[in-house]
């Protein structure tokens, strides 16, 4: 094979890697459904515990990213803390390393093409039989396990083909450790993939393109260069997803600078210990128990860092939270798993139904909105709608599918408390009556506000009885105060002006209310 051929089929089989991998990754999460939010919500409450699912879920669903975006909408949801949430997140750094065993022990061992072909048929058999159910998702999920597989056979033979005719940066000095290491970094940004990048440093090492050492640098480069990917996915996210980031990121490189410190004596090491292990004398099954080895040697050295670095993390990022138009809980990054991205939502619902409550609120009361931002409410609800836009975009599971409408139409009626209340505020006369229809207004003030309390979705509590007799009252009191007003128009004693514009002010308050009480209600539906 030419080497104009060579490179081209290396393309091709980089190009099936990442194919394999995304549609391998895109099954599993569907199939494992919310079994990824439960394990996460019960893993977490200790180091070891955290540190186990955050391996454990990457390894089984051969995606760091979407353990990552799952353990951000926790975060976001004020499920876990940053302090558990790192812990995950290095967990993931280790499962990660169990591609790298998949390739070494099964991809360069074996021909794959004799298991690889048959898995694409038999997963593209169930897909195309169960499209939207689970057995889909597992379909795929097989398809892309072969189409793995055989992108690595493709690798595998680009490589060979090539092996006396290019030359990667070789030797053991520092200028050829740092450009071996920096090939390492390019790959992974360029193929926005670690797992490509380790498959590439596997397969050559395999083929005698790189000495032991040298594809242990390219390794390390390639944990590094995922940090450019996580400061990426960083922009224009939540504080807690840019926290997330900066955790993976310290992680990363002060791993990858203690290892390449330690780069020779690694090594040797590694080779006793693939000795003791009885594995394979393989260059690949060093390189992946190298990569395995020193993720575990990051954990090591977080171990007595990491409560401190969770609590530098919290005091950084906060100028976003301190807007509140701006989401707090909405971030692309989850929308990779549906199920996480609905969790993030209706937090940010409840946000914004906290605020249609007190726009309504203020109204009752006569307080003016903050003059810095008279209507921060109208661009969380434009938020929440493009959200909710790029979130129809992605696949989803069947209890996914029946929960956004759910969610939307609590949105649609938080939106309508906010319309009502600025209506409401708009035509607000002051109670300039005294007497008994001073005693009315307030009575109805009062029992609004204490409905408007007991609606607030930002709060515990109000149950359906308690809503239901509030509501009660505060018609009742409404029914008195229009009662009261219009017979003071009609004999005179009040402007018929100040009647028309007291009376509009309380309706439209009422019904400000109820559809702040179907809010309310309805999105304690959803939540069951």
């Amino acid at each position: 094979m030419s080497v104009p051929a060579a490179a081209a089929a290396f393309l091709g089989g980089i190009g099936m890697f990442l194919l394999g991998m995304g549609l391998m990754t895109e099954g599993l999460k569907l199939a494992a459904g919310s079994a990824l939010e439960r394990v996460l919500a019960s893993s977490t409450r200790t180091r070891l515990r955290g540190l186990g699912s955050g391996a454990l879920l990457t390894a089984l669903v051969q995606s760091s990213s979407a353990v990552t975006v799952a353990t951000i909408g926790f975060v976001n949801a004020g499920l876990v803390s940053l302090g558990q949430a790192l812990w995950v997140l290095y967990g993931a750094n280790v499962g990660t390393t169990m591609t790298g065993w998949l390739v070494a022990l099964v991809g360069l061992q074996f021909k794959v093409e004799v298991f690889a072909l048959p898995l694409v048929g038999v997963g593209m058999l169930l897909r195309l039989t169960g499209e939207k159910s689970r057995r889909g998702a597992v379909g795929l999920a097989l398809a892309g396990f072969g189409v793995l597989f055989l992108g690595i056979e493709v690798l595998r033979s680009s490589f060979a083909a090539v092996a006396q005719q290019v030359d990667l940066p070789q030797g053991e000095g520092a200028f050829a450790v740092l450009a071996q290491l920096a090939v390492g970094v390019v790959m992974t940004v360029l193929m926005q993939s670690s797992s490509a990048a380790l498959a590439v440093a596997l397969t050559a090492a395999q083929g005698g393109m790189l000495s032991p050492q040298g594809a242990a640098a390219v390794v390390i480069g390639a944990n590094i260069g995922t940090t450019v990917t996580a400061l990426l996915a960083t922009i224009g996210a939540t504080p807690n997803a840019k926290r997330a980031a900066a955790g993976h990121v310290a992680f990363n490189v002060l791993t990858g600078v203690v290892a390449l410190a330690l780069l020779p004596w690694l090594v040797t090491a590694i080779a006793g210990l693939r000795q003791a292990l009885a594995l394979p004398p393989s260059p690949a099954a060093k390189l992946a128990l190298f990569h395995t080895a020193f993720n575990l040697l990051g954990v090591v050295l977080m171990w007595p860092l990491s409560d401190r670095l969770a609590h530098e993390l919290g005091r950084r990022f906060r100028s976003g939270e301190e807007d509140e138009a701006r989401p707090q809980h909405l971030d692309d990054n989850v929308l990779a798993v549906p199920a996480l991205a609905l969790d993030a939502l209706e937090q940010e619902v409840r946000r914004f139904g906290g605020m249609a409550v007190e726009a309504a609120r203020r109204a009752l009361t006569g307080e003016a909105a903050p003059p810095q931002d008279p209507r921060p409410s109208a661009r969380l609800g434009n938020a929440i709608a493009e959200f909710i836009t790029r979130l129809n975009r992605q696949s989803m599971g069947p209890e996914s599918a029946r929960r956004l409408p759910e969610i939307l139409r609590v949105v649609r009626y938080w939106e309508a408390v906010r319309e009502l209340a600025a209506d409401a505020a708009a035509v607000r006369a002051e109670p300039g009556a005294a007497g008994a229809l001073a005693r009315f207004d307030a009575a109805f003030r009062q029992s609004a506000l204490a409905l408007l309390e007991a609606v607030d979705p930002r709060r515990a509590g109000g149950d359906a009885e308690e809503v239901a007799r509030l509501a009660e009252e505060m018609q009742r009191h409404y029914q008195e105060l229009k009662a009261a007003y219009l017979e003071a128009g009609a004999a005179g004693s009040l402007a018929l002006p100040a009647m028309d514009a007291a009376l509009r002010h309380a309706s439209t308050t009422r019904r400000a209310l109820e559809q702040a009480i179907k809010g309310r209600l309805h999105l304690q539906r959803v939540t069951r």
